[in-house]
């Protein structure tokens, strides 16, 4: 039987299956506003027969946004639009779906990638940035503004209110987006986090404002609703944000309930040294796991569902992200499944398409027509 095509539990959610669509930005929301895009996205990858999808990283603030075309979750507009867009997706599957909440820090108000990424000034529809310290991601950027108590508290609260919208939205699991150097993984690492109060300088004050969002999060939602937490294991740069550290704050986590960790790496420094290759994040997964118990995402050019497979039988992560893998073939946990003389769940509309020969590809289907 394939270990990566059965069922887990991510707190009091059950998947059927070990593959997570990990969250992928798609730079097209107005003013927050899930569009048609959205439907069209969404839709296509929650047919796929993967175990769980993962909304794209989505703003609790206006200012929190990676780019003006970014997903928000922070009014009634914009709850009101992914409240749209997810009637008509459940309509035609019953696939889980999670989404990843976040705030982008002194990495946003950036131009979409296929427009340049570039930082946008505030005369062209950007607006300032802020950060856990006034040190600008890159040498050329305008230094982010150094966030005070009322800042930090007006942030926290958001993640809260953002955490009820998801709730009443009636999603599966949050996802929190501690990683790629965004906000939070800015407070954890100490090459952006310079301060001097309770929030900066040792691990664990810097580890004190993601957990404290945790925490009012956990407790302004049910507990069927599961949290999880996305990190970079590394910054890839030394006296950065290391494996050891994440391992704690992955173990601070774990007391706290948090019911996943989905383990990525790298994003906070423009000096990071990163070779990538397939599998290359796994290691990271494994030692988290192994050394905290917490159910485990591992993803990074993860594209063979033989190394999906092994991942999973071998204990080295619990779940398998999948990304820009899915995006190029939408139906990749029915390919895997195929190789893996597995099952997987696929819409009636298109159980025609079983291949001769795999006629318990898609379970213990029956179609006839005339």
């Amino acid at each position: 039987m394939s270990q990566l095509f059965s069922p887990y539990n991510i707190g009091q959610l059950t998947i059927p299956n070990r593959i997570i669509i990990a969250p992928m930005c798609q730079y097209s929301a107005r003013n927050g506003e899930a569009t048609d895009w959205h439907l069209l996205h969404l839709g296509n990858l929650a047919l796929s027969g993967a175990g769980l999808l993962i909304i794209e990283a989505t703003a609790v603030e206006p200012e929190g946004r990676i780019s003006p075309a970014d997903l928000g979750l922070w009014s009634d507009e914009t709850e009101a639009a992914l409240a749209k867009v997810l009637k008509t997706v459940r309509q035609y599957s019953t696939m889980p779906i999670a989404i990843q909440l976040g705030h982008a820090g002194r990495k946003a108000s950036t131009a979409a990638p296929w427009d340049g990424g570039q930082l946008v000034m505030p005369e062209h529809g950007g607006w300032p940035t802020i950060a856990p310290s006034a040190i600008p991601f890159t040498p050329d950027d305008p230094a982010p503004i150094a966030l005070d108590q009322a800042d930090l508290q007006r942030i926290l609260q958001a993640f809260v209110t953002a955490a009820e919208r998801v709730h009443r939205l009636g999603l599966d699991a949050i996802e929190i987006h501690a990683a790629h150097g965004y906000l939070l993984h800015q407070f954890l690492s100490p090459l952006s986090n310079f301060r001097t109060d309770e929030y900066g300088g040792s691990l664990e004050n810097r580890m004190r404002f993601p957990l404290a969002v945790f925490d009012a999060m956990k407790a302004a939602v049910p507990d069927s609703l599961s949290i999880g937490v996305r990190i970079s294991a590394t910054d890839w740069v030394d006296g950065g944000w290391d494996l050891a550290q994440s391992v704690v704050f992955a173990q601070a986590l774990r007391d706290r309930g948090c019911a996943y960790i989905h383990v990525s790496s790298g994003g906070l420094a423009a000096a990071q040294q990163i070779q990538p290759r397939p599998n290359y994040q796994v290691p990271f997964a494994q030692t988290i796991r192994t050394e905290t118990g917490l159910p485990t995402i591992a993803v990074g050019l993860i594209t063979e569902p033989e190394d999906a497979e092994a991942i999973i039988a071998e204990g080295k992560a619990d779940m398998v992200g999948i990304a820009r893998g899915i995006l190029y073939d939408p139906r990749w946990p029915w390919h895997a499944a195929a190789k893996l003389h597995a099952q997987v769940a696929a819409p009636p509309q298109y159980w025609r398409c079983q291949p001769h020969g795999l006629k318990s590809l898609f379970g213990e289907v029956h179609f006839r027509q005339r």
